[in-house]
């Protein structure tokens, strides 16, 4: 697909996210009823926990691509991985910024090393370093199989996120949605909150696709021989 095309169906799709972002949003604050034990603090879910699947999902999306650069050394999958890295590092500090709003309540502290908050500063923190490591290297090429590596190897972290509630004492939440027994938390509660991750979904795919564009056209452009060499 060409860069131009790609960056007009990704604004389009971006566009349709912003509406339906704001459209949950209304959901969360007029439709949804306030959790019985948290109270007001809990509607931060419908931010927080589409930022934490979007964020894992855009570094499997890095670690993914990563793996293909590698084995046919694709240009695309390469900016495909940088692309969705870049929509991670900035998912991920929305997570790291909301999630302490709800600690500080529910918790009665910002922050706390508990498995899952430690596990996911750590990732943040690999694949801020993905970009290190490609800026770093005096061969760019040398430079991107240095960073896929470095993003396939942070994408096992992924797991441990997860299964850290179950493993090890914590004081993060076990899911209330995605359970064998079904949702514990009211109807509405879930039918927005379900909602939202779609929302978010939509909208983060749209400006991926927008960047991913941008991307191939800077590079294209890298790429393309100068007058002088034409001439010559």
């Amino acid at each position: 697909m060409k860069p131009k095309r790609t960056g007009t169906m990704g604004a389009a799709l971006a566009l349709l996210g912003v509406a339906l972002v704001l459209f949950t949003q209304w959901m969360a604050f007029f439709w949804a009823p306030t959790e019985a034990l948290q109270g007001p603090i809990q509607r931060i879910y419908y931010i927080h926990i589409p930022a934490a699947w979007l964020c894992e999902l855009a570094f499997v999306v890095c670690a993914f691509a990563s793996a293909i650069y590698l084995w046919l050394g694709e240009e695309r999958a390469d900016a495909a991985a940088v692309v969705a890295a870049e929509g991670g590092l900035w998912l991920g500090v929305l997570l790291l910024v909301v999630g302490p709003l709800w600690g500080r309540v529910a918790w009665g502290t910002w922050w706390t090393w508990e498995p899952r908050l430690t596990l996911t500063l750590l990732l943040w923190f690999i694949y801020f370093g993905y970009f290190l490591v490609r800026g770093a290297a005096t061969n760019p090429e040398r430079g991107k199989r240095l960073a896929a590596v470095v993003a396939i190897v942070g994408a096992l972290d992924i797991p441990l996120i997860h299964m850290s509630v179950y493993w090890f004492r914590s004081l993060h939440p076990e899911p209330v949605v995605l359970r064998p027994e079904g949702p514990t938390a009211d109807p509405e509660i879930v039918v927005t909150l379900l909602a939202s991750l779609g929302a978010w979904t939509v909208l983060f795919l749209g400006l991926c696709m927008v960047r991913y564009g941008v991307e191939l056209a800077e590079r294209a452009l890298l790429h393309r021989p100068s007058p002088s060499r034409e001439a010559a």
